[in-house]
């Protein structure tokens, strides 16, 4: 029995990007900046938080430039009163230009990019090779948001939404997440139990958002994973009913299974937008047409049993639509379930 690749059907494909989402390590690299007005402050700012070494260069200081150099957040930003040359781009991890006119704003962007540098001239989208768009910081959580330049003030909004939907404490337990890390690679888990672990955390951290993580949350957390014992290196199936294509219909739990599959067997009656909430390395292939259910059953059971997490989904209306049932490779084939049966409607609550 074969199976259409993705790639074959052009589903659920990566739409057009206006931008690449890119997230620059800057820890005590050089950025060069060109112009010392209130918005290249703003941007020093920006720089040094992030770890940079910032040469600014400019003839003229504003105060907002002067106060932020004299109390970096984190990196030093030394002021240079004089006019930018070629020679002050060469070695930078960034160049930024602070213009009035494209003329000078083009001259600094043509001398970056002639020194291998990735240039930002500061509300000229035309001469930039990346923006800074808005940012959510919880760091080491980190949340961009770009508009393309087309409406910074609706990327703004976005901003202060999602400021109010994300808990400070979000913060301290990435940061948990960034020092437990090694501890867990070393803990003797296997592949499989990590990922476990890591699942359980992100669920354990959103519940308990409002308090500081402790080494006892990371103790019950490594306990509950060696609890599952083998049971943690078994697949499953999970069936999910996608509903009429409009992604609002699912639940959290259906996207949950959909962002930890590794295989993702759809149906024609899928949107691209449902599936845009899979994780970009499942593999995902089109079923329905290309073999009866008994043979896809069959296929499931096997990739389960191999150790693979494997999602049916499938789209339908009514009551039904976002409900989840999860079952093993074993119950697949002795219940014969195909996406209509009772065991799967025994799932509905979701």
């Amino acid at each position: 029995m074969k199976f259409q690749p993705i790639s074959a059907v052009k589903y659920g494909r990566m739409e057009p990007l206006a931008r690449l989402p890119v997230f620059l390590a800057l820890d005590d690299k050089r950025a060069a900046m060109a112009g010392g007005n209130a918005a290249a402050a703003w941007k020093a700012e920006l720089l040094s938080a992030a770890g940079a070494r910032v040469d600014v260069y400019a003839e003229d200081i504003s105060e907002e430039m002067a106060a932020v150099a004299a109390d970096p957040p984190r990196g030093p930003i030394i002021v240079r009163a004089r006019v930018w040359t070629s020679d002050d781009l060469m070695g930078a991890a960034v160049a930024i230009g602070a213009f009035e006119l494209d003329a000078d704003a083009a001259t600094f962007a043509q001398a970056a990019r002639a020194a291998g540098v990735p240039v930002n001239v500061i509300d000229k989208p035309a001469f930039c090779d990346f923006a800074f768009g808005a940012i959510v910081n919880r760091s080491p959580l980190v949340i961009g948001i770009s508009t393309d330049g087309s409406a910074p003030v609706f990327a703004q909004a976005i901003r202060a939404k999602l400021e109010t939907l994300l808990p400070r404490g979000f913060a301290i337990w990435a940061a948990a997440a960034q020092s437990w890390r090694s501890t867990v690679k070393a803990s003797g888990l296997t592949l499989a139990a990590r990922r476990k672990f890591w699942q359980l955390f992100a669920i354990h951290a959103v519940i308990h958002a409002g308090r500081d993580p402790a080494q006892a949350d990371f103790e019950r957390l490594l306990s509950e994973v060696r609890g599952y014992g083998s049971a943690v290196e078994n697949g499953s199936v999970t069936f999910v009913d996608a509903g009429s294509g409009d992604p609002e219909s699912l639940t959290l739990r259906a996207v949950r299974v959909l962002q930890s599959a590794d295989i993702i067997l759809f149906d024609e009656r899928v949107s691209n937008a449902v599936l845009d909430f899979a994780r970009r390395e499942a593999r995902k292939l089109l079923v329905g047409k290309a073999g009866s259910e008994d043979e896809i059953n069959v296929l499931m059971a096997g990739l389960a049993r191999s150790g693979k997490r494997v999602v049916r989904l499938t789209g339908g209306e009514g009551e039904a639509a976002g409900s989840v049932c999860e079952v093993t490779g074993d119950e697949l084939i002795s219940a014969g379930a195909a996406p209509n049966s009772s065991l799967v409607r025994s799932g509905a609550a979701a």
